[in-house]
């Protein structure tokens, strides 16, 4: 089972709130996921996410890959380099 960081939409139409989930590749965007990891909201200036640390590095550590959007946000937090 290939395991990915990546983005769930969330929000009103035109208002997209995501949240950071691990979720098996195969599974639709918006569908079943394993653990939420943290947020991130684009439409505040400037953006805002939150991320928890722990949960993402262990996720990491065992072989999660972040899509592209995520590892930008992971390596403004500081978790990957």
């Amino acid at each position: 089972m290939a395991v990915k960081m990546r983005l769930k939409r969330m929000g009103a139409k035109k208002a997209p709130f995501y949240r950071i989930v691990v979720a098996d590749s195969r599974s639709p965007r918006d569908g079943k996921f394993i653990e939420q990891v943290g947020y991130y909201d684009p439409t505040k200036n400037p953006s805002e996410f939150k991320i928890d640390e722990e949960i993402a590095k262990k996720w990491l550590s065992t072989g999660a890959q972040p899509s592209d959007t995520v590892r930008k946000l992971l390596k403004i937090a500081g978790i990957v380099d």
